[in-house]
């Protein structure tokens, strides 16, 4: 399935057989929901620069994004946690892929067990004009009010904030400001690899370019070729319009690092929104703030590799590297930063094409009997996450006496990974642990 088409049917609402007419009209639904989130983004950004905050709007609040941060370093497993979440911005870099220097901080924050729900969608389902004063009510319905939900809710997989109830603290105005900088600073940041793979935007005219820029507020991009910065423009625009629709997860780094794709190939900015909040009902988990998502994976890949090699599971023990945080960073952005940018597409399309297949209700026989070893599962990535630390077992055991070493070895594969290898290996595992797994789960 090309690209393009799996982001649409995989995350855009509608299925292969809808017709014409219905898509159209569904798409003509999001362009509006989305130009009414750009419309709040661009209202609060001048808001901001006025001293407004979300609290003289009768807004909750929170602590503060610092405060959050600073009760993080504190938690029972922050040396670990923040260990592998450095990953993220690691300085480490394979010299074949150009990475973007983030060193934006740790942002996973800790959960304060309190509870939101989405923003107001039924106010995203009408037109608005651009007044002064329309726009004041959209701020104002931006983030939600607090209420209590049921605690298994936010322990599933697929969810978006649309339709299940998140557990959280209330993201204050010095949150979303902090996110708009982060967001900035990344967008800025991000890498030139997806130059190649997308002829008219990277030749996209300056003046273009310069005006995108200024729209979102971007700023220190002189030094930027011309589709370097429009491509950080979308960046910010999509990236900010998210964390009003998201405000339980916001921004957090690594996400620029997943929607880089997205718009390389989506030139509307309203689709490539909606691809990325489809992309994101999966990937959210990974950057919830109590970290349920990331550590039920992490979990996984432990389970996979102690069922696969023993002796490496017995070395990791001892090592106490079982939790397998070293690889924390490679299930976060699904392996953005240890592949290219054309593996990168490689490996998604495989696993949207396992979860496609799930969907369709295609059984474990009928895989078989169009000749597929494997079966689908919605946990190829863990597979794939657990293959490329097997298949440096050896060099794990023989030589490395810390959890330390051992994720910076997973830092430094970025550039040296062949993707084949790695979705053959991942099958086989598939083929030999996939019920086993499942069965423990």
């Amino acid at each position: 399935m090309p690209f393009t088409t799996a982001f649409e049917v995989l995350n855009h609402g509608y299925d292969l057989h809808s017709s014409k007419e219905e898509r159209d009209t569904i798409k003509t639904q999001k362009r509006k929901e989305y130009e009414k989130l750009r419309r709040q983004c661009r209202r609060l950004l001048k808001r901001g620069k006025e001293g407004f905050s979300f609290n003289e709007a009768n807004r909750l609040s929170c602590d503060g994004y610092s405060e959050c941060l600073a009760q993080d370093a504190h938690s029972p497993s922050s040396e670990e946690v923040v260990s592998a979440r450095e990953s993220l911005s690691s300085g480490e870099r394979s010299p074949e892929i150009e990475y973007s220097d983030n060193h934006s901080g740790a942002l996973l924050e800790s959960d304060s067990g309190r509870r939101i729900t989405n923003a107001d969608a039924s106010t995203l389902d009408t037109d608005s004009s651009d007044s002064d004063s329309s726009e004041e009510q959209e701020v104002s319905q931006t983030f939600p009010a607090m209420e209590e939900s049921d605690a298994d809710m936010a322990c599933k997989e697929d969810s978006s904030p649309s339709r299940t109830e998140v557990s959280s603290k209330f993201h204050s105005d010095e949150d979303f400001a902090s996110w708009q900088r982060i967001i900035r600073l990344d967008a800025v940041r991000a890498n030139a690899e997806w130059i190649p793979y997308s002829p008219s935007q990277a030749t996209v005219l300056e003046a273009r370019a310069r005006r995108s820029a200024e729209a979102v507020g971007l700023k220190d991009y002189d030094h930027l070729e011309p589709c370097r910065i429009f491509h950080a423009s979308r960046l910010v625009a999509i990236l900010e319009a998210y964390a009003l629709y998201d405000p339980e997860i916001g921004y957090c780094q690594g996400m620029s690092d997943i929607l880089s794709p997205i718009i390389t190939v989506i030139t509307e900015d309203h689709e490539a929104f909606w691809c990325f909040v489809g992309f994101m009902r999966k990937a959210r988990h990974n950057f919830r703030l109590d970290e349920v998502g990331i550590r039920r994976q992490l979990s996984i890949v432990s389970k996979i590799i102690k069922s696969k090699d023993s002796h490496l599971y017995r070395h990791l023990e001892k090592l106490q590297a079982e939790d397998c945080f070293f690889v924390y960073r490679m299930v976060v952005v699904l392996f953005r930063r240890e592949l290219t940018f054309e593996q990168t597409i490689c490996l998604w399309e495989v696993m949207w094409a396992d979860q496609a297949a799930i969907r369709a209700g295609i059984s474990k026989s009928a895989w078989g009997r169009i000749r597929q070893r494997a079966p689908p599962t919605d946990d190829l990535l863990l597979y794939a996450v657990a293959a490329s630390v097997l298949q440096r077992r050896k060099l794990i055991i023989e030589k490395y006496s810390s959890m330390d070493e051992i994720l910076r070895e997973c830092n430094s594969m970025a550039g040296h990974l062949d993707v084949w290898k790695l979705l053959d290996d991942a099958h086989d595992l598939v083929v030999t642990l996939h019920d086993k797994i499942e069965t423990s789960l």
